[in-house]
């Protein structure tokens, strides 16, 4: 290890934030069990929110932002890691609390971290990240309710995002008959690519529903929320599920309770941040099994650590196709 390296770090001054890579020790580095040399991170909506100081997503500073991270272990005071072993890292609120993946070395509490399922490289575990653990989650809950590929359409809300690419590309793989929500057209081609068969405007959907509206959907990945959420439900087959994983769209729900005891719809909600263990270590699994490898890799684009400040407004304006990995050692 060298006795410097790189991360990406938030400072508080007189109320303003600024970011700026910095060349820190290990000194510098917080509280953990195991030190990981970072390959790799992501470019997530939070993330977003923690460079441009959107939201005061960020709860202490200063901060090294990044929600995600893989590499392999440095040193270990873990009894369930040793040094070499490919770990991966997503949400616990690592870049929001504690320090996250934008650096080239990190410490952290080994109970955050999973160990990298066979197979799958360090840049696969950020093209995934915290997107397609959530978006896998999501699919998991649909299959948990019964729902199978014979059952109907299934839709994707923010399909051209992180999440719904990822959900797209997997209920797809796994026969779905995917339709996409996406406001911008010019993602029509690229949505096909993965697996989308039809397409919907975000405008026709974020029209105010009437309570119970023409049954269409078996199953939904919802990423945006508000009135567009509510005329997923209102759409939403009997005994369908909506898994709700986004609020880019807003934090209200206008919907009455017509879809829930009319035709027995359920809403599930997705949280990938204080997932359990168990339940991230199927998921991961699921992702290396289920997710082609030439999908994501379409979806994929790798940038260095100092482009981040210049590709945080743009996933803020909801202007980033598919996943954004980071590079720190780039």
């Amino acid at each position: 290890m060298t006795d410097t390296f790189n991360a990406l770090v938030v400072r508080e001054t007189d109320g303003a934030t600024g970011s700026a890579i910095e060349q820190l020790t290990d000194a510098d580095l917080p509280e953990g069990d195991v030190t990981v040399d970072v390959d790799y991170s992501s470019l997530n909506y939070k993330d977003g929110m923690a460079l441009t100081g959107a939201g005061r997503i960020i709860r202490s500073f200063p901060m090294v932002p990044g929600i995600d991270l893989s590499g392999a272990v440095a040193s270990s005071e873990s009894d369930g890691f040793e040094v070499g072993d490919p770990v991966i890292l997503t949400g616990w609120s690592v870049g929001e609390r504690y320090w996250g993946g934008y650096a080239q070395r990190q410490r952290v509490r080994s109970e955050w971290l999973v160990r990298r399922p066979d197979g799958m490289t360090s840049l696969d575990a950020m093209a995934i990240g915290t997107a397609g653990l959530t978006s896998m989650l999501c699919v998991m809950a649909i299959e948990d309710a019964g729902v199978q590929p014979g059952d109907g359409p299934v839709l994707v809300t923010g399909a051209a995002g992180g999440v719904g690419s990822v959900a797209v590309a997997l209920l797809a793989t796994l026969g779905f008959d995917v339709t996409a929500v996406t406001g911008r057209p010019d993602t029509h081609g690229y949505l096909s690519g993965l697996g989308a068969s039809a397409f919907l405007s975000r405008e026709e959907m974020t029209e105010p529903p009437r309570p119970l509206e023409s049954e269409t959907w078996a199953a939904a990945v919802d990423t945006v929320g508000s009135t567009m959420l509510a005329k997923v439900l209102a759409q939403t087959k009997y005994a369908g599920t909506v898994a709700a994983c986004g609020l880019a769209g807003g934090v209200d729900l206008p919907t009455t309770v017509m879809p829930f005891i009319l035709r027995g719809v359920r809403l599930q909600g997705v949280d990938s941040v204080m997932a359990p263990t168990a339940r991230r270590i199927a998921a991961w699994q699921r992702l290396a099994d289920d997710l082609p490898a030439e999908l994501l890799t379409s979806m994929t684009e790798v940038v260095p650590l100092s482009e981040l400040l210049d590709r945080a407004p743009a996933i803020m304006a909801g202007q980033v196709r598919g996943r954004v990995v980071v590079d720190p050692n780039a």
